[in-house]
């Protein structure tokens, strides 16, 4: 069973209409942001329990719970198909493609960006890839509950589609053939990003539009791949003037 750890993901996930099981609450816990979670999940119908500090410890699994814990059921992805169609009824469709991530934090931080910088959908790979497990939950920030994720078998494919859907694609490798902040990000736009080690694949970047990089002044060449997505989702919201 899936469990959210923290007051602000669960109240987060409360208020997107998560399938939320039960809102656990550690003995003794007060304070403003308690009562929210509680009126929050009283207008949802969601049981709230409080539990002994020692029943708590032990559900809490040895994670920062801040006093509350949450379980869930499993998370409900989009398709492609429908990612598409909510992400092409938008004013400027905006998607972004996660290449193989694999680290947990990563991928909570990279969707927590996601979210903030108005992303329609996220497309992530079935293998070799990172599952959203609750520590990406966690890292989110509560983002998960307020982002369409998609999961595919072939990035390939989907990449294909999306062309075929008026989707221009761009990746981000080192050694890309111009700067991250010289394409032009106002039409239908798809952001690729790629394993923390390795980058995008070889067939992925053959299915891209452009190749991106972001220019470096340091003696280390590369960024964190969360703060990569940052710096490139960033720059679409500048340019479209959000």
């Amino acid at each position: 069973m899936n469990r959210l750890y923290g007051r602000k993901p669960v109240f987060e996930a409360i208020k997107a209409g998560d399938e939320i099981e039960q809102v656990f609450i550690a003995y003794g816990q007060h304070g403003g942001f308690i009562e929210k979670i509680k009126l929050a999940a009283k207008k949802n119908n969601i049981k709230v329990s409080e539990v002994s500090l020692a029943k708590f410890k032990e559900m809490a699994e040895d994670k920062n719970t801040q006093g509350v814990i949450a379980t869930l059921s499993e998370l409900n992805y989009s398709s492609l198909g429908e990612l598409i169609t909510y992400s092409t009824s938008q004013d400027e469709p905006f998607l972004l493609l996660l290449d193989s991530i694999q680290d947990p934090q990563n991928l909570g931080a990279i969707l927590r960006t996601a979210e903030c910088t108005g992303v329609d959908g996220v497309i992530i790979t079935t293998h070799n890839s990172a599952p959203i497990t609750d520590t990406a939950i966690k890292t989110s920030a509560g983002a998960v509950s307020h982002l369409k994720i998609c999961k595919v078998n072939n990035l390939a494919n989907a990449m294909s589609i999306l062309k075929e859907k008026g989707f221009w694609i761009t990746g981000t490798a080192l050694g890309g053939d111009k700067s991250y902040s010289d394409v032009d990000y106002k039409g239908p736009a798809a952001i690729v990003m790629g394993n923390e080690e390795n980058g995008i694949r070889n067939l992925t970047a053959k299915n891209c539009d452009f190749l991106v990089e972001i220019p470096m002044k340091g003696k280390i060449q590369s960024l964190n791949v969360s703060v990569a997505t940052g710096v490139i989702l960033f720059e679409v919201l500048r340019q479209r003037g959000k």
